[in-house]
């Protein structure tokens, strides 16, 4: 599978692209210079095609080559709302959580993860032991992926607790001065902010002089 799935990735490569998405992105790894919708064309076809137990060892190999695209793809492979069963898909995705060192494929690993969190989330415990992670990335995930707990207008008592458990990690970062963490903490708050003000408005009375400026003006982008 590994063979036939790098062959097609690669029959598309473009190597100006390559160059640029590599200058862009600034983390040493091969690169085949892909757009996003070429990669999800691919993955889409490979999801058709495969079964569950080989589409998860796809998504390991292709992980596993260490290509900026391929990567891209095997987070794609699993971003699915239902996989049934999907401990196997969960467990692979936070095998990859320590890997990370950038922020497009980590990104695009935690969407995979946000639909493995709210499909279980019980897995919140999980993602608790990222915050203490020395990877800034890994740190990082732990806010991006649980992204949609921001977005309830009526909340059920479980995500309001969800909900003030990743505020807690958020105002544990706060002190921490890296551009990415400030930012995932600025767009955890700015997203809450549409369906929760209070919570927002609360945080940022509490923490948001300590923050830096851009993610406390971003953080509260939409409150009145």
């Amino acid at each position: 599978m590994i063979a036939s799935a790098l062959a097609q990735l690669q029959s598309l490569a473009d190597s100006q692209k390559a160059i640029e998405a590599q200058a862009y992105h600034k983390t040493d790894r091969p690169y085949l210079g892909l757009k996003v919708p070429v990669i999800e064309e691919l993955t889409e076809q490979w999801r058709a095609d495969l079964s569950l137990e080989d589409r998860i060892q796809l998504a390991a190999d292709l992980w596993d080559t260490n290509i900026h695209d391929a990567r891209i793809a095997s987070a794609k492979l699993l971003t699915q709302a239902r996989i049934k069963p999907d401990a196997a898909a969960w467990d692979l995705i936070c095998h990859w959580v320590p890997q990370f060192d950038a922020w497009a494929i980590a990104d695009t690993a935690c969407i995979a993860a946000q639909k493995r969190i709210t499909a279980d989330p019980a897995r919140i415990d999980t993602v608790e032991a990222w915050t203490r992670s020395e990877n800034m990335w890994t740190r990082r995930a732990a806010l991006v992926a649980t992204l949609p707990f921001t977005k309830q207008n009526f909340p059920k008592p479980f995500e309001l607790a969800i909900r003030d458990r990743v505020l807690g990690w958020a105002a544990s970062y706060i002190d921490d001065k890296d551009w990415f963490i400030q930012k995932a903490v600025a767009w955890w708050l700015r997203d809450l902010s549409k369906h929760d003000p209070a919570r927002t408005a609360a945080f940022l009375d509490a923490h948001g002089e300590r923050m830096k400026a851009f993610a406390r003006k971003e953080a509260a982008q939409y409150l009145g």
